[in-house]
């Protein structure tokens, strides 16, 4: 297993380092096949698969059993080190005792039987190896957020290029436009947009001005920053998110302790048993060969092939069938989990709503037509990169309004953009501002935009101001989009799991009290204005009430509480690469009617799983006391054992169906 990422390493990561390896290595994952556990799982498997059709077509045996050989070792070889490691510290586990279960059929004649019990681990092995790699392959890419370097501002203003491991609180640092942030700081000069969904998880850059505060890897905008650096580099947003996701994984060891002792016990039990199954009837006089051939059949139908089947097909198949319409379960014991929820939790920006701004309403003042008045903003804004200019320019070009030409242009970070827009032999001068810091602009000449009046709007999405010839013109709402299906899919969870679902972001309360409404979330359900460990702790606070929680999240800002959910969903196509791999399931195609046939999918393969416990269960004690008090022939021990598995596994199955989806 790869080794963990250390809370520490944010100082180490942001090490000097040439750029083009360090890019290379931005978002970089560990291959597949460079795992040793899944490269002896593949050779477990193609020798398997080799071999099954060779012996059910009846050829030589020289040509089938060289290949279950290979499947045996390239399988069985390292869980039977480990196992004999494991003996040497005087315990037994459950993967060294299937593979004694394995060579025990194979010297029986049973040789398939055992090649797939061994191919069966083997993969599973690999499966949680790669799980484990891919994770950490994500942590490591959030730490590249943070830039490596810093430009650090002596007190003589002089400028120098530093390591941000070596930065320090109270030194101050030039922030250039479209550089990242490299240390949680506050403004000491300057004023800018910055791009902080990486952290707070907001649609649109925030306004930055003297006495805000910035965080490590968010991205400035156009405008230059003094800041004053407020924590150590080893202490960061970023570095409080990795160590998040860490420590909730962490809690999730006690119920793996649980599994591990169980099959410590069965083992245990079951070598005990198989020793006095030869033993007792050998010290009564039974012949060698009886007794031996007594303890390899108790050896067989006692062995957990059925319970392994009874488990992993019906949780197998309805991963299968959730994937076919779109849900990523990334593990059997995931798919059990999530039949257990009983309490959703949504973020808003990207989950809830579409996470980009789009123009909802245009309201023009006389004497100017909405379309006027879009096609004055759309032809400022075609010289801008911000989200609202993108999102105005798409609205005006989706209308098929021209753009006119643009002179003077001008940025005014946090405020706006100004420009003269010629249209035929007369001209206009629109400005537009944000109206969430200005409710009533001030007039201002043409080209020379000046502070604007502050006061705060309550609207939930984005009203920009647009100035024409020193006068208001209008003003343009976006907002965030709801998507489609998220009332629907909020009141279909809220139905399956009998309780309100909950929203927490990052993002302000009026912002998010209307997403809520829209969605039939209660006022009192919403948690806004939470940074990463809010939401976290929000998750936490509601699993120590007994609440099973399910938290459906996009952001990096969303991985440590989906790491602290009991089950994590994230959002497949805008999600970011730690969002999708710290998470447990992914919603590939953004649908959120998704997940309440997850949870309904999920309850029905436990049920499944029960009826073959229970199937398995009666198989094996009966097969058990019959070779104990009386004597089972090997042929029918072998045809009870493999009909057990064979019936578990059909009754799995069951799930493929496209019903099981719908109904």
């Amino acid at each position: 297993m790869p080794a963990p990422v250390s809370a520490s390493a944010p100082a180490e990561s942001a090490a000097p380092a040439p750029a083009a390896p360090r890019a290379a290595a931005r978002g970089a994952r560990t291959p597949v096949l460079a795992l040793p556990e899944a490269r002896w799982a593949a050779a477990a498997t193609v020798a398997f698969l080799l071999a099954l059709p060779l012996q059910l077509l009846d050829a030589t045996a020289w040509l089938w059993g060289p290949l279950y050989a290979v499947a045996y070792v390239a399988g069985g070889w390292e869980p039977g080190l480990e196992g004999l490691k494991a003996l040497r510290e005087k315990t037994l586990d459950v993967d060294l005792l299937m593979v004694v279960a394995a060579l025990g059929a194979a010297a029986i004649g049973q040789v398939m039987d055992g090649a797939l019990l061994v191919v069966i681990f083997a993969t599973s092995g690999a499966l949680e190896a790669l799980a484990t790699a891919r994770t950490e392959d994500s942590v490591r890419g959030l730490l590249d957020l943070a830039p490596a370097t810093a430009t650090r501002l002596g007190p003589d203003g002089t400028e120098e290029t530093v390591p941000t491991s070596e930065l320090a609180v109270d030194e101050i640092l030039l922030i250039r436009p479209g550089e990242r942030v490299g240390a949680d700081a506050r403004v000491v000069d300057g004023a800018s947009d910055v791009d902080q969904a990486t952290i707070t998880g907001e649609p649109l850059p925030v306004p930055k001005a003297v006495g805000d505060e910035v965080f490590a890897g968010t991205l400035n905008g156009t405008g230059a920053l003094r800041v004053r650096v407020a924590r150590d580099p080893s202490d960061t947003v970023i570095a409080r998110i990795v160590a998040l996701v860490e420590e909730a994984t962490r809690t999730k060891a006690p119920t793996q302790l649980f599994i591990e002792r169980v099959e410590q016990r069965y083992a245990l039990g079951m070598v005990a048993a198989t020793l006095a199954v030869f033993l007792v009837p050998l010290a009564f006089g039974d012949a060698l060969t009886d007794a031996l051939l007594r303890a390899m059949t108790f050896m067989i139908v006692a062995s957990p092939c059925a319970v392994v089947l009874a488990t992993m097909p019906p949780l197998l198949s309805a991963i299968a069938n959730a994937g076919r319409h779109g849900v990523l379960i990334k593990s059997a014991v995931v798919m059990e989990r999530i039949g257990r929820t009983d309490t959703v939790a949504f973020d808003k920006t990207g989950t809830l709503t579409e996470g980009v701004p789009q123009v909802t309403e245009i309201r023009p003042e006389s004497p100017y037509t909405e379309a006027e008045l879009l096609t004055l903003a759309a032809s400022v804004e075609q010289r801008s990169e911000h989200p609202v200019g993108r999102a105005i320019v798409a609205a005006a070009r989706e209308r098929g309004l021209p753009l006119y030409p643009v002179e003077a242009f001008a940025s005014v970070p946090g405020r706006g953009v100004s420009g003269r827009a010629f249209r035929g032999a007369g001209n206009r001068a629109p400005f537009h501002g944000s109206a969430e810091f200005a409710d009533t602009p001030t007039k201002i000449a043409a080209g020379s935009p000046r502070h604007l009046g502050v006061q705060p709007t309550t609207t939930p999405g984005t009203e920009v101001a647009v100035m024409a010839n020193d006068t208001l013109a209008g003003r343009i709402t976006l907002t965030d989009t709801l998507r489609p299906t998220a009332p629907e899919a909020v009141r279909a969870l809220a139905a399956r799991t009998g309780t309100a679902p909950f929203l927490l972001t990052g993002d302000h309360t009026h912002a998010a009290l209307p997403v809520a409404e829209a969605t039939g979330i209660a006022p009192g359900d919403v948690r806004a204005g939470l940074l990463p460990d809010g939401k976290a702790q929000a998750v936490r606070e509601l699993a120590d009430a007994g609440r099973t929680v399910l938290l459906v999240g996009d952001g990096v800002n969303d991985a440590p509480a989906l790491a602290a959910a009991h089950t994590g969903v994230a959002m497949g196509r805008g999600g970011s690469d730690l969002a999708l791999e710290t998470a447990d399931a992914v919603l590939v195609r953004d649908d959120l009617g998704a997940l309440e046939r997850t949870v309904a999918l999920s309850r029905r393969a436990r049920r499944l799983v029960v009826q073959n416990l229970v199937i398995a269960g009666v198989f094996i004690a009966g097969l058990v006391i019959w070779d104990l008090a009386g004597h089972l022939p090997l042929p029918l021990g072998v045809a009870g054992h493999e009909g057990s598995t064979v019936l578990v596994g059909l009754n799995g199955l069951r799930l493929l169906r496209e019903r099981a989806w719908t109904r």
